[in-house]
């Protein structure tokens, strides 16, 4: 998804309070299970949501359950959050209600990842590499509330906060992005075949403000297409 073409690897090592601005080109790398390892991943302002598109590549041969994408508000910590378990399954957590889906299970191939939600009817689908799961539905008028934080690599038992090693991802994550709609079919095709720039309207991978924390590398992930 992103035109960058590195000419030498990089890897960084970021201590808890750095923080800096896109990660274009780059994938996040958990090392080792920590309680103390994170992104926050700064979003552009809202509300509320009604509706939501989240993708990502992510990689993984931890043979547990982990979060994969966390985003807690002082409402609830599950306001929103993607849950990996050992069995392969995605869940999908709208402050505590829960959504699951059959996958196959995380490996250490890169895979890409969209979950999409709309509240009007309740209809939640997951997607892997460009291929539609059943659709799901559970959480009908439900809303995500605002001013929460978003964090990848923990699942948060406050605010920003809370984590604990058992739960930690360990593995890869790039192209973190995530859009206030529900994508098409023919957007999501487009999105997991890198063949598109466009970043998502509430988090955009390129372009967004994060903060690091623990053990986490960014390195060049060479997945340029274009």
């Amino acid at each position: 998804m992103n035109p960058f073409i590195p000419s030498m690897l990089v890897i960084c090592i970021y201590l808890a309070g750095s923080d800096s601005v896109g990660l274009e080109g780059k994938s996040v790398i958990f090392p080792t299970a920590t309680a103390n390892s994170y992104v926050r991943l700064y979003s552009s302002p809202f509300s509320s949501l009604t509706a939501f598109t989240i993708c990502f590549w992510a990689a993984s041969e931890a043979a547990r359950d982990y979060s994969l994408f966390s985003y807690a508000t002082s409402r609830s910590y599950n306001e929103l959050l993607i849950w990996q378990t050992s069995s392969g399954g995605v869940s999908l957590y709208l402050n505590y209600f829960v959504v699951e889906f059959s996958l196959p299970k995380m490996d250490a191939l890169l895979r890409h990842i969209c979950i999409t939600w709309e509240s009007s009817g309740g209809s939640a689908t997951a997607w892997v590499n460009g291929q539609r799961s059943l659709q799901k539905f559970g959480g009908k008028g439900r809303v995500v509330k605002g001013s929460g934080q978003f964090i990848i690599g923990q699942e948060q038992d406050s605010v920003g906060g809370g984590f604990s090693k058992s739960q930690s991802f360990v593995g890869e994550m790039s192209d973190v992005n995530m859009w206030d709609y529900v994508l098409t079919p023919g957007e999501i095709n487009i999105v997991s075949r890198r063949c598109s720039r466009a970043g998502g309207n509430i988090i955009n991978w390129e372009t967004a403000k994060y903060v690091s924390g623990g053990i986490t590398k960014i390195e060049d992930n060479n997945n340029c297409t274009f």
